[in-house]
């Protein structure tokens, strides 16, 4: 077998075999063959495309490149969830230690943050202690005992996909559906799930901006979760304005765990209850959605989601006092307020400028190599379809650095914009994909 004969057969249009498609990448992975050979395949696949079959096929050997996770020893069904990235998305740090208090068991792998949208393992640093360094005999452990564990991404989960990515982030073929599909499902397979809840962001601050795109990828994802055997729900999300009312790291686990006490934004509170519904019922501990959610409900107003996060950060280091008291987490003394500069309603938030400007103020990373400032954030006051008077607080930035205050509240400034007439209500939860 070659790859020229692959990279004709594709260039022609043709449909690649799970025996090619092993080997192409099996050969990526090993440096057997070079990367202007694969460059020109994912710019073939960009013109010809990618049926399911192959999508499925792709995703496999992508998953099966390096290690995967083993999760038998854990008792019960392990249900995993997975967002496509967004501004103020603290999503898993209320959602892990709602569901794992009916009984679900969470064992989940997290990144980092790198550009606009924030990562799970930088917001939950924030939290004095706490460490995602586990090993996997100990991440199998705590997931058995009390029922979930966070930690990072190893190095060698999907090595393929990893190297795949560099090169289409530089050869102008990221934005293919079978490809940013197969990328993202590789590394769920690989962490050993039973079962996944998808959440497909879409809006301004997403990677799909459109409801078209993602629909498309949703639908292959689900696709590919069926191809391997495994539950896959997808829900399509809005990110038009930014989740919740917290953007940044510390500010955000404040946010997560005020929902855990049964607080919270309604658009962030109703987002965990939607996806922990679905995970309960791959988990079996409820028989229907509904149930599932007043279940769920239930656990936010009794406290018991709450005893357990306070569970789980003091298993992984941390001092679980600040999550008893979230108001002990460091937030910047600087406070500068953004008003608004005429009466009227807030028609739009350019939902990636406000990530921008996040990272302007030091709550992001531009390259792996920065370092995060946990106590930067901003905190909402005002959202799409709220009125305002000229003068009122829009929202409010926490900065430690004056220059990149000033950068900071330039860039929020940018994103709001103040119209006449309110916009059509755009619900949290957009559409789903039944796997």
């Amino acid at each position: 077998m070659r790859m020229y004969d692959l990279l004709e057969k594709k260039k022609n249009g043709g449909i690649l075999t799970k025996e090619e498609i092993d080997f192409m990448i099996q050969g990526y992975t090993h440096g057997d063959i070079p990367d202007y050979q694969m460059s020109a395949m994912t710019m073939a696949i960009c013109f010809q495309g990618m049926n399911p079959q192959e999508t499925g096929d792709l995703t496999l050997a992508m998953r099966d490149s390096g290690d995967t996770l083993d999760l038998s020893g854990i008792r019960g069904i392990k249900v995993d969830k997975h967002s496509t990235g967004g501004v103020g998305d603290k999503t898993s740090l209320t959602l892990a230690p709602l569901v794992s208090s009916v009984g679900v068991k969470v064992a989940k792998m997290s990144g980092r943050g790198l550009g606009h949208t924030g990562g799970t393992i930088d917001k939950l640093e924030s939290i004095p202690g706490f460490s995602t360094e586990l090993t996997m005999d100990g991440f199998i452990r705590q997931v058995d005992t009390i029922g979930m564990a966070i930690m990072g991404q190893t190095a060698d989960l999907a090595p393929a996909d990893k190297k795949l990515y560099a090169l289409r982030d530089v050869t102008a073929t990221v934005d293919q559906m079978a490809l940013i599909a197969s990328s993202i499902m590789s590394k769920k397979l690989a962490a050993g799930a039973d079962a996944i809840v998808l959440d497909v962001k879409c809006g301004s601050g997403a990677f799909m901006k459109d409801r078209k795109g993602a629909d498309a990828l949703a639908e292959a994802m689900v696709s590919i979760g069926r191809h391997a055997g495994k539950q896959v729900w997808a829900y399509i999300t809005d990110m038009d304005q930014p989740l919740g009312n917290a953007v940044g790291n510390a500010i955000e686990v404040r946010e997560a765990i005020e929902t855990l006490k049964g607080q919270g934004p309604e658009d962030f509170r109703k987002l965990v209850l939607t996806l922990g519904s679905r995970m309960c019922i791959f988990a079996g501990v409820a028989k229907d959605f509904d149930s599932a959610y007043a279940l769920l409900s239930e656990q936010l107003h009794s406290g018991k989601a709450l005893e357990q996060m306070a569970r789980f950060v003091e298993a992984q280091g941390g001092d679980p006092s600040y999550v008893l008291d979230e108001k002990k987490l460091k937030i910047a003394a600087n406070v500068m307020p953004l008003t608004a500069k005429k009466d009227g309603v807030v028609s739009a938030i350019a939902c990636a400028e406000v990530g921008m400007a996040s990272l302007a103020l030091g709550g992001g990373r531009e390259t792996k190599a920065d370092t995060i400032d946990p106590e930067v954030g901003i905190l909402l006051h005002k959202k799409v379809g709220d009125a305002v008077r000229k003068g009122d607080v829009l929202a409010e930035i926490y900065y430690n650095d004056d220059r990149k205050g000033e950068e900071g509240l330039k860039r929020l400034e940018a994103a709001y914009r103040i119209g006449e007439a309110a916009p059509e209500k755009r619900p949290i939860i957009l559409g789903e994909v039944k796997g």
